[in-house]
């Protein structure tokens, strides 16, 4: 008998460390592409050249559960040769840092960064001080730093203010090309999606060079509600947990937000990058969100085409922009690339256990999987 214990007690360790050794997948590695344009080599923002990623995860004892990402949109001086971008926001329950400058110049002049609600001073702290210690930036004496956030505080002891200006400057410092980490990392750590974990994800989209060629890479960090929907798919409604379902069963928490960031190497000027970040929240309306009373959805679009960067010295500005008739691929490869990178979030977290105790489920992957094969 004790052998026989002994033995299943060995099976059931060994079975759960397969378990938990088996690696997370997207939704496409999954077997469920969707869309009808192709993918960037690493499907993530960090197929539109020159742009990288960093992340710092932040989770100490019990109830820290919080990080910084950091979104580089290209290798030189930032603030030197400024990138035409656009904000879009779909509802403003939310603290974006910077938002006024880029809406009036139409640039934005540092890296963008996501952590949440209480350390976005912390970001722009961190931010400010990357910027000043490049060569050439030392004796600038303002600096509009972009700084994003959604509220972790269900997982994360928010009023610590855990996130540091260090470690937005060590999330720029470590960025990098290629894969990029998604789930429960840097700003995602900590937050929640349709009452499941949520986090960070990534997706990208590559036009035929019949329409040009350009890349679309999106990343978002999702702590949202709704009613959640994969790739067309009820999931929420068969799964019996989704926002308002206190009117029928029990009570789910209706608010969150979600920062979506868009980066593209077509040639775009702020005003068409704007269009560009409406059609993001059409990516979050796929997957069911709701943009509710109390979230903050905020979508940053940028242009990083080498030829448009624009110069804090140049007097005159001659720029080659697509027109208007040119934009419609790059509306819908924004719509595919951000619902791709949402739903992403979500099949690459993992569940956890946080502040107060509080426990939040991953996404029963096999069930969804179950109900995509048999929709």
């Amino acid at each position: 008998m004790k052998k026989l214990f002994i033995f299943l007690a060995v099976f059931m360790m060994q079975a759960v460390m397969a378990h938990a050794a088996q690696p997370h997948k997207t939704l496409r590695e999954w077997g469920f592409p969707t869309g009808i344009f192709p993918t960037g080599q690493y499907n993530a923002i960090t197929d539109v050249p020159g742009v990288t990623v960093g992340h710092v995860t932040c989770i100490e004892g019990d109830s820290i559960r919080t990080g910084v990402t950091a979104i580089v949109p290209h290798q030189g001086n930032i603030f030197r040769n400024k990138v035409p971008a656009a904000i879009y926001v779909g509802n403003g329950f939310g603290k974006l840092a910077g938002v006024t400058q880029v809406c009036e110049l139409g640039n934005i002049e540092t890296p963008v960064i996501l952590t949440n609600t209480l350390s976005v001073a912390a970001g722009i702290e961190g931010v400010i001080r990357y910027t000043l210690m490049q060569p050439g930036n030392e004796r600038e004496r303002s600096v509009n730093a972009v700084v994003g956030e959604t509220n972790d505080g269900r997982l994360n002891k928010i009023t610590q203010m855990y996130v540091t200006p260090q470690m937005v400057i060590d999330a720029i410092n470590q960025a990098h090309d290629g894969p990029v980490e998604q789930g429960n990392v840097g700003a995602g750590t900590g937050t929640i999606c349709f009452g499941f974990k949520g986090g960070i994800g990534t997706s990208s989209r590559r036009l035929p060079e019949s329409l040009g060629g350009y890349s679309i890479g999106v990343l978002v960090q999702t702590n949202y509600g709704g009613i959640l929907e994969i790739d067309g798919v009820q999931v929420g409604q068969r799964l019996h947990k989704h926002d308002f379902i206190d009117h029928v069963r029990k009570t789910e928490n209706v608010d969150g937000s979600c920062m979506m960031v868009v980066v593209t190497d077509a040639p775009l000027d702020s005003r068409n990058l704007e269009r560009v970040a409406k059609r993001a929240m059409m990516g979050m309306a796929k997957t069911g969100g709701i943009a509710s009373n109390g979230s903050g959805d905020y979508v940053i679009a940028m242009s990083v085409a080498p030829g448009n960067l624009i110069s804090d010295k140049a007097k005159t500005i001659t720029s080659t922009v697509l027109a208007n008739s040119e934009m419609s691929s790059i509306f819908a490869a924004t719509i595919e690339a951000t619902a791709e990178a949402l739903w992403n979030s979500l099949f690459m977290a993992d569940p956890m256990t946080g502040c107060d105790g509080n426990h939040v489920d991953a996404l029963p992957v096999e069930q969804v999987l179950e109900m995509l094969r048999n929709r």
